[in-house]
């Protein structure tokens, strides 16, 4: 069987959940209701992220707790499904869409972070896509 592509990933179909955690879990405390997004709600997200602004994972992570009623996003699978979300993003541009097409991941994929070491489009990629937008370094 053939490997998935990332927008297979990206475009599968999940649906979220709300778990209420056993024990502390990253920075959330036991007893917390831990909203698991899927990667479309991710991608929904950052497709939001204005032209010129740039958002950080944290705050997604609270804005879509906030608005699933859970006291916080789990943060290994928003990381996870921000990377499926980037990967598809770059995986559209490569077959031809247009930048204003895809979901612009740069908007929130810190150039500095370890997840944009892993992305297969590279920090300068990041970086240029940041720079052409008039987002600060």
């Amino acid at each position: 069987m053939a490997k998935k592509t990332w927008i297979e990933k990206r475009d599968c179909d999940k649906s979220c959940k709300i778990k209420t955690t056993d024990k502390k879990f990253a920075d959330i405390p036991e007893g917390s209701k831990m909203f698991i997004a899927t990667p479309k709600i991710i991608d929904d997200y950052v497709r939001h992220i204005p032209f010129g602004k740039s958002t950080e994972l944290s705050t997604m992570r609270n804005d879509l707790a906030i608005e699933y009623q859970a006291d916080k996003t789990c943060p290994v699978t928003a990381g996870i499904f921000l990377r499926i979300v980037s990967e598809a993003s770059f995986e559209e541009l490569n077959v031809g869409k247009d930048i204003e097409e895809v979901t612009p991941f740069w908007r929130i994929v810190n150039p500095k972070s370890k997840l944009a070491e892993k992305l297969e489009c590279g920090i300068d990629f990041i970086e240029k896509q940041r720079e052409n937008e008039g987002i600060e370094k």
